[in-house]
């Protein structure tokens, strides 16, 4: 399963990488109740592929409440902090901040969002420092969380911290978010700057949460035209997807001109997610994430949705391999979770047989729309 067609002396080959990771870390993120054990079975093949060796790995710390606070209002965390200590789920004012049916309160909740927002701020560093040219936290990218709420499984926006970690540096920002649900949370904490533009192709359908993110949403006051949507029917496979993908980001790269790329890549888009949506591939996401490597811009990645867990380790360790410019064997190597990949046990993941419900007149008229509103960024 190749991840590139160059030989092995290309500039991928000789990318410097950082990979958060430390065991607490993922013991930690592996207690999320809606992924359990995501972040073992992620790393784990990664390491099974041999891939550690090709990173530098970098142990994360815990955010502090003050980094946190940086985007989080006070209110929030401190209610966070204090229910996550009790795992008091009948606190009265939780279902004000988010907290209960999407966002369950357990026990030490406080400490997986330090740690989550920790990990992508430690990452954020490492690319400050010029440790890196990218650094990737998979156990990241919890992109609707709310500056007072929780939303959509997600606790802390750590998205929206790593902006703001980077933007201490780097005078314009970019991130891109091909998760397939709408990266609201980060279009909201920048809907009304200019220095960070928020670029979001997912699934945009009646009762399709989290309802957000159409065409005619591109941002307010002085960060209008700078929320760019493309808002996808389901269905989608890789070449359309990647042929929308590239035709946006090479007018975004002309007009808003980054120093910076933060990439969430959320693996719900997979083909045999649960979600059973998009009818994508790792290949796919793939050579997206290789059409915005090579700009060569300091570049934090994090993941996101996946609830198909096989699946979604398929993706990020071939994601993985492809920032490495490594080309991985079809063969899943034997490790703790080689059962999980039956009955093929192979690294890759074959397209549904569903149809594709984008009609192409339809998408070209988003993309010229999209051209169009690019026109007015300054």
């Amino acid at each position: 399963m190749s991840c590139r067609g160059d030989s092995d002396d290309d500039s991928s080959s000789k990318r410097t990488v950082a990979y958060v990771f430390s065991p607490e870390y993922i013991d930690t993120c592996d207690s999320l109740s809606k992924v359990p054990n995501r972040a073992s079975m992620v790393h784990s093949l990664i390491e099974a592929y041999g891939l550690l060796k090709h990173m530098s790995m970098v142990k994360p710390r815990a955010a502090t409440i003050e980094e946190m606070a940086k985007f989080h209002t006070d209110s929030y965390l401190e209610h966070l902090q204090k229910i996550s200590e009790d795992g008091d789920n009948d606190d009265p004012q939780s279902v004000d901040y988010g907290l209960g049916y999407d966002c369950p309160v357990v026990e030490g909740i406080f400490d997986y969002a330090a740690a989550v927002g920790g990990a992508t701020l430690t990452a954020a560093q490492c690319l400050l420092d010029k440790k890196c040219e990218v650094a990737i936290n998979w156990a990241g990218g919890w992109h609707h969380a709310k500056k007072d709420e929780a939303s959509g499984f997600c606790y802390v926006n750590d998205a929206v911290l790593g902006i703001l970690k980077l933007r201490e540096k780097y005078e314009r920002v970019l991130y891109v978010d091909v998760d397939l649900h709408h990266g609201d949370g980060v279009e909201d904490a920048f809907s009304f700057t200019s220095k960070v533009m928020t670029v979001s192709l997912h699934k945009f359908s009646p009762g399709f949460f989290p309802g957000t993110g159409d065409l005619t949403d591109t941002g307010l006051g002085k960060g209008r035209w700078y929320a760019i949507n493309v808002p996808l029917e389901d269905g989608i496979k890789d070449d359309r997807y990647y042929q929308v993908f590239t035709s946006v980001m090479q007018e975004v790269r002309a007009q808003f001109n980054p120093e910076a790329l933060v990439m969430q890549l959320g693996a719900d888009t997979m083909a045999g997610d649960p979600m059973c949506s998009f009818n994508m591939t790792p290949v796919g996401v793939g050579k997206c994430l290789q059409y915005v490597l090579q700009w060569q811009l300091p570049t934090l990645l994090l993941g996101g949705g996946g609830y198909n867990l096989a699946n979604t380790a398929r993706c990020w360790t071939y994601l993985t391999a492809a920032v490495l410019g490594k080309t991985l064997s079809s063969e899943i190597p034997d490790h703790e979770f080689f059962t999980e990949y039956g009955p093929d046990y192979s690294l890759e993941i074959s397209p549904s047989c569903r149809p594709d419900r984008n009609d192409t007149k339809h998408l070209d008229q988003v993309i010229s729309t999209i051209k169009g509103n690019l026109k007015n960024v300054v």
